[in-house]
């Protein structure tokens, strides 16, 4: 092996619970280079980890210059309960879900920029095989979800399945300001967005307040919003995500990269709330959640949430706005286009191969 190789060749994988491990080696460095988005904070996932029902290991691979990759990975198990994750790892079939539940339509990986190719394969199968020897006989697999085609060929192989899944909305911000993305939508719509928007401004009944860092924010009435909204839909085939904690959600929105958009009334009540995780690469328009009609909601704020995160977006010269998945008629009227995402399968005999 040449010197030059072997500065690049993939070390070791390394397990790391963020419950009750310190933050991996090699962490502050790779976060410079990698630009994981705010949901990747070890602090963070320290407190998924005890709230959640399928906690999530960190993995990271290095090699001589430092972390690679790293990878969310949740251990999951046939049954939803119970709610949170046992005290003491139960027996029996369990699979592993490379995902970051709070990133709709976004990979459960990312990477060293230079790490292309050949080293980010040989990476994941490094990871595959440290989780294989971690949890043991019951691993039946490793499930990649929200996987995009530029990931794809070095999660794909011999014996592993693979499909689309659905998409991503993502909009390409190339306008100078607000009225010019208005102007690029349909008549019918751009009436509509301006509408909405001059409504809730006007509307002397509505508190609008939004901004990074927030410390006024009653976690708890978020997390039962966040939750009561998606109670409101059918769960996916699938859905492995555990209830949104409050503890969570205290210390999220305190985040100077973390932008929380609130509407209450004039009494207090948290109408709706949508979350928009900055990055200088591709913001995450996150979590949306609001009030029904019938429980005194408002009309519209769901179009004005998406006027003031496309301003904010085009005033800071952000590339990209991702918008996850759902509703996807109503996000290409708004300019965005979908954007494949993958899932893919790599059951135990195939697993690091």
């Amino acid at each position: 092996m040449t010197a030059a190789s072997a500065r690049t060749a993939v070390a070791a994988a390394r397990i790391c619970d963020p419950r009750v491990d310190p933050a991996p080696v090699g962490w502050s460095e790779f976060i410079g280079t990698a630009r994981p988005h705010a949901v990747w904070d070890p602090d963070l996932l320290r407190i998924e980890g005890w709230l959640a029902r399928n906690p999530p290991l960190l993995v990271t691979v290095h090699d001589a210059d430092g972390i690679v990759a790293a990878l969310s990975a949740l251990v999951c198990r046939p049954t939803r309960t119970p709610r949170y994750a046992p005290r003491r790892p139960r027996r029996g079939p369990m699979w592993v879900e490379v995902s970051q539940p709070w990133l709709s339509g976004l990979p459960g990986i990312v990477w060293r920029p230079e790490a292309q190719g050949h080293r980010l394969h040989a990476a994941v199968r490094a990871a595959e095989r440290a989780l294989a020897r971690h949890l043991g006989p019951g691993l039946v697999g490793v499930f990649y979800r929200g996987v995009g085609p530029e990931l794809l060929p070095e999660l794909d192989g011999h014996g592993r399945i693979h499909r689309r899944t659905d998409s991503s909305a993502v909009l390409d911000n190339t306008f100078a300001d607000v009225d010019e993305w208005l102007a690029s939508l349909s008549k019918s719509r751009r009436a509509g967005l301006r509408r909405q928007h001059r409504r809730a401004e006007s509307d002397r009944t509505l508190l609008i307040r939004g901004g990074p860092g927030r410390t006024d924010i009653d976690a708890a009435a978020v997390a039962d919003l966040l939750n009561d909204h998606r109670a409101r839909f059918a769960a996916q085939a699938g859905d492995t995500r555990s209830p949104v904690a409050a503890p969570y959600v205290e210390a999220f929105v305190r985040r100077s990269d973390v932008h929380t958009l609130t509407y209450h009334d004039t009494d207090g009540r948290l109408l709706a709330l949508n979350i928009l995780l900055d990055h200088r690469d591709v913001v995450v328009k996150q979590h949306w959640a609001a009030l029904p009609r019938e429980d005194e909601g408002r009309q519209g704020l769901y179009f004005d949430a998406y006027v003031r995160a496309v301003r904010w977006c085009i005033a800071h010269r952000r590339p990209r706005i991702s918008s996850g998945r759902g509703k996807l008629d109503v996000k290409t009227s708004m300019g965005f286009a979908p954007q494949d995402v993958h899932g893919v399968i790599a059951p135990r005999p195939v697993m690091g191969r």
